[in-house]
This record gives structure tokens, C-alpha cells and sequence, in this order.
């Protein structure tokens, strides 16, 4: 679940297992959950591959952290990242931490954070390792932070678990006539899967979603008598 928008926020960028492209968007996907008090990037500067993460550094007041590769075929940023992180945990000053990396050797790292108390929302790209993704409170693929038409599944290998997926959850959250409330629903369903957004599937709000699945039907009343405000319910059509 989103955390409130006043929790200062770690962004940690495994920059060798990231990319530059998509930065901007990142940044704005991180400020729903928080501020971003801390951004560093970590890598070899001094290499060619990271050439198109120099051109936005600067640009959104992101630390380069320099790490030389001291070793052939070992990971040093993995390490100074991991490091920065523990540091930044035991200090105290943040709240949580943004991790953006596709790479499953921050999931120990992941999960240490979590055992704290702290969220860990990660950024990777749709083949991050499932270890990685399942230990993070959310996950969110970058590839739905770029511009795609609307309705459009953008991790079209996730949309055969999502029956299964959004029904467990309503069957969970129901109440005796079978209706869930929407908002409990969405909740259950990212615990059961952290990776889970209704951008995959092309839509904006999970609302969205659910309305345009065949067999499942939405309702809409007020959240209170005599409030302008309405709260969706959701349930699984009867055969």
C-alpha cells in the first residue's frame, strides 16, 4: 500500500542494472509514496555503458557515487549500494527506500530493510527475478512508466494469473451476498503479489481494471449517508 506522502524516501540506483531512459518517470512514480530525500546512483563513472546516465544526473540532482571495478567479473556497485543502505537504515532518517535495480542480488537486502519495519518499493525492468520482486512491498516494472496506448497490456506474460489472482482476493475480502469492497481487494492482491498494478494490463485504475474483466460485476454506492463520495464493490459473476 502507498505510504503517506510526507515519508522521506531513500532512492538507491543500481545504475548497471538500470535505465537512464526512464528516470524522470521514476522520479514521479516515487514521489506517490514519499519524498525523495536521498537519490545516488551507483556505478563505474568512468565506463562507456553509463554514458546516458551522465546526461541526466545533474538534471534531477541525483548523487553519482563512484565505484572502480577492482576485480573482473565482480560487482562492486552491488556492495557500495547494500552498504549506503544499511547505513541509511541504522541512521534513522528515512522512511523507506526505493530500490531501482533488475538484478536479484539486492534481495537479501530487500528483505533486512523490510524485517526493520521500513517499505521497500523496488523499480525493474519485467525480467528482474521473482525473489527480488516478492520481497519488495510493491514492485513496479518500468515499463509501464513509458507512454503506451490505452488498454494496452504492457506485461502481457502476467494476464493469465490474473483470474485467479483477483478472484482469491474478492473470495477473501467478500462479504455474505459475495460483494467486496474494491479498495480491500486491491490490498490483498498486491500482498499476494507485490508486482501487481492495473498499468500492466494497460489501465490506469484498478477500478478500470475489474470493470473490463467478463466475469466479474462493479457496483458503486456512497461511502456514507449522504456523502458525494462513492466506494466500488466488486464480485464474481455466478455461473
Amino acid at each position: 500500500m502507498p505510504s503517506p506522502i510526507n515519508d522521506n524516501l531513500a532512492v538507491l540506483v543500481d545504475a548497471d542494472n538500470a535505465q537512464a531512459s526512464v528516470i524522470a518517470e521514476l522520479l514521479a512514480e516515487v514521489a506517490r509514496y514519499g519524498t525523495a530525500t536521498v537519490k545516488r546512483a551507483y556505478g563505474d563513472w568512468t565506463t562507456p555503458n553509463l554514458a546516458g546516465w551522465k546526461d541526466v544526473l545533474h538534471v534531477h540532482a541525483i548523487q553519482p557515487i563512484q565505484q572502480f571495478r577492482y576485480t573482473t567479473g565482480k560487482n562492486a556497485t552491488d556492495s557500495a549500494l547494500i552498504i549506503d543502505a544499511m547505513d541509511l537504515l541504522h541512521g534513522g532518517k528515512v522512511d523507506g527506500f526505493c530500490l531501482v535495480s533488475s538484478d536479484s542480488d539486492f534481495t537479501r537486502l530487500a528483505t533486512r530493510i523490510r524485517e526493520a519495519g521500513l517499505s521497500v518499493y523496488g523499480f525493474g525492468e519485467q525480467k528482474t527475478p521473482k525473489p527480488f520482486v516478492a520481497a519488495c512491498d510493491k514492485f513496479i516494472y518500468t515499463e509501464i512508466l513509458r507512454k503506451s496506448s490505452p488498454g494496452s497490456p504492457v506485461a502481457a506474460p502476467v494476464q493469465s494469473s490474473l483470474k485467479p489472482l483477483l478472484s482469491s482476493a474478492i473470495s477473501a475480502a467478500a462479504q455474505d451476498d459475495g460483494w467486496a469492497l474494491l479498495a480491500i481487494v486491491g490490498g490483498l492482491v498486491l500482498k499476494s503479489d507485490p508486482s501487481f498494478d492495473p498499468r500492466n494490463f494497460g489501465f490506469k485504475k484498478l477500478g478500470e481494471l475489474v470493470k473490463a474483466q467478463p466475469y466479474l460485476e462493479v457496483k458503486s454506492t456512497p461511502a456514507g449517508e449522504g456523502s458525494q463520495n462513492m466506494q466500488l464493490f466488486v464480485r464474481v459473476k455466478e455461473s
